[in-house]
């Protein structure tokens, strides 16, 4: 019981300072990139079928590993608060 006491608590504490840290890391790269180089990127290209293909390819596979990634935490979870996970 008392490792549950202080869940709630450490839970907001750490996404504020992941958030946090989250937020200082995409502004320092942001900063870093040429602000004209996102409208050079995008001058005089249209989207190809192959490109618009690997894009949904490549965004298919990021949730696949999100989902196994989610089911993974979820399984532990379950198993740190003593109750079987659902099938």
């Amino acid at each position: 019981m008392s490792q549950r006491d202080g869940f709630g608590s450490g839970f907001l504490l750490g996404a504020l300072i992941g958030g946090a840290v989250g937020g200082i890391v995409g502004a320092l790269a942001a900063s870093r990139r040429s602000p004209h180089a996102a409208s050079e990127e995008l001058e005089g290209q249209e989207p190809t079928e192959e490109s618009i293909e690997g894009a949904r390819r490549s965004l298919e596979s990021k949730i696949a590993q999100l989902n196994l990634a989610i089911d993974d935490v979820r399984e532990q979870l379950g198993s740190v608060n003593g109750s079987s996970p659902e099938p």
